[in-house]
């Protein structure tokens, strides 16, 4: 094998992945609440260390590395959690949260079935029976998992602390999350959060922001100088191989032929 050819392979692929993460981050630019994605690559001497340093195997004790790999290895994917910009919009249901913590939210798939996401999108609205719903139906929890009931014709005044009056009177509660390590939540679909093993709920201590909602926090420029850079290593390891396609017919043409 000629290694060089695997090393530019290996980085055409890597560059592939990233492509698709920034086009994926810049389709999500308008999307409410949109947590911007990200992903490593890992070098050899990384991967080395931390299997040396892996004592789940016998320790002091010669051990089988594995098969050297030359290029790049994808690493892991990331998401940024950072706070994104606020937009007014002065609709009663639009709420935006400043600082950590999530909506909590009973999503319904397709099959039906039912399951508790997290969400910084808080564009809600009220079915006409008083019922608090995101924009796709799925219904907004309180603090105790239970649906939101409002009277849809008495406005409704959300405090800082995510209560709902109405009135004058509380008569609901925003259920807010949050999560000591965000390490343990997956992205699922465009702006929604679901915990996995590992994951500690922690009371939340963000914000409500009655009137606004947080945009994606997705910097249109940075995406855009990452995509040309993107493209030019493309272009590199396009060249290389094409490069090492030429040094190949040389040796397998001329030089064979003049022996």
């Amino acid at each position: 094998m000629v290694k060089g050819l695997y090393t530019a392979y290996t980085g055409m692929l890597n560059e592939e992945h990233r492509m698709d993460v920034i086009t994926n981050n810049l389709a999500n630019i308008d999307t409410t609440g949109y947590k911007k994605e990200g992903m490593t690559s890992q070098a050899f001497s990384d991967v080395l260390g931390y299997k040396i340093k892996d004592l789940s195997e016998a320790p002091a004790t010669a051990r089988y590395e594995g098969i050297l790999n030359l290029g790049v290895k994808i690493g892991e994917g990331y998401t940024d959690f950072s706070q994104g910009p606020y937009r007014q919009t002065g609709n009663t249901y639009d709420i935006a949260l400043g600082g950590s913590g999530f909506f909590t939210i009973e999503y319904t798939n397709k099959a039906g079935e039912t399951s508790t996401m997290y969400t910084r999108d808080g564009d809600f609205t009220v079915t006409q029976d008083g019922v608090l719903v995101t924009r796709d139906g799925d219904f907004v929890l309180d603090p105790n998992g239970n649906h939101i009931q409002l009277d849809p014709l008495v406005e409704s005044v959300f405090s800082q602390t995510g209560q709902i009056f109405q009135n004058g009177e509380v008569v609901a509660e925003l259920g807010l999350t949050d999560f000591e390590n965000y390490d343990y939540l997956e992205h699922y679909g465009e702006n929604f959060f679901y915990p996995v093993d590992g994951a500690t709920q922690i009371p939340a201590t963000a914000r409500v922001d009655q009137g606004f909602l947080e945009q994606s926090n997705v910097s249109t420029v940075d995406e855009m100088v990452n995509m040309i850079a993107l493209q030019r290593h493309y272009e590199t390891n396009q060249r290389m191989i094409t490069t090492i396609d030429s040094t190949l017919q040389i040796a397998a043409n001329d030089l064979g032929r003049m022996q």
